[in-house]
């Protein structure tokens, strides 16, 4: 099981600019890997990587991603984005089981539901889905498929009262399980990779079983 420190970071302003969160994420260096192909039938590796901080109120994250094929059709929360290329963040807060999964394609699209296994899990209403600050390098208009040595970044800003089945006072101090993914179910290349492990016959990423830990240091 992987251990991850998260630091904490400060800035002037409680809910800094998305670009200086960006920027300061540019700052931890090169990130840390999801690179675990899980299903042979899936060996396709985009090459992903992510940072990962927090502050008094949001949880503060960004992925760099370079792939062969990039989509990014939906437009309006909730939808499939799995479907289009998309980075997935799932994160347990308490020990009751409870996780939230968060997932976006690269125009920032977001479907977030919580529940404690895939087939009890629900989808979350807009209104808390519009709290999340977040930015992609692609813009935020829709495209079809292109073809190429593609890059692209999404920044997010999660505030803690997203976690809305927990009490979060404060982050610091506490200790999460959560698993970070990179998917994207019909491109012309579909993958399923993950940054901790995921020891199941098909593809799945609702699995809490096999979640990684980050210590909010």
């Amino acid at each position: 099981m992987k251990i991850l420190e998260v630091k904490k970071e400060t800035f002037e302003e409680k809910h800094p600019d998305i670009d200086e969160v960006s920027a300061r994420l540019d700052s931890h260096g090169t990130g840390e890997l999801i690179d675990i192909i899980n299903w042979e039938n899936f060996s396709y590796k985009p090459e992903i990587r992510f940072n990962i901080a927090y502050t008094g109120t949001e949880i503060l994250l960004k992925y760099y991603i370079k792939e062969e094929f990039v989509k990014a059709e939906k437009t309006q929360s909730n939808q499939m984005v799995c479907e289009d290329s998309c980075v997935e963040f799932f994160i347990s807060p308490a020990n009751e089981g409870i996780y939230y999964n968060f997932e976006f394609n690269a125009i920032g699209t977001c479907l977030l539901g919580s529940g404690t296994c895939r087939e009890d899990s629900k989808t979350v209403p807009g209104s808390l889905i519009r709290k999340i600050r977040r930015k992609g390098s692609l813009g935020m208009n829709p495209f079809k498929e292109r073809k190429g040595d593609l890059m692209w970044t999404i920044t997010i800003a999660i505030p803690k009262d997203i976690f809305f089945r927990n009490s979060l006072k404060k982050l610091e101090g506490k200790i999460f399980k959560a698993n970070f993914y990179k998917c994207g179910d019909q491109l012309t290349r579909p993958h399923y990779l993950s940054w901790n492990p995921v020891r199941t016959k098909n593809p799945d990423f609702h699995q809490p079983d096999f979640f990684g830990v980050l210590k909010f240091i």
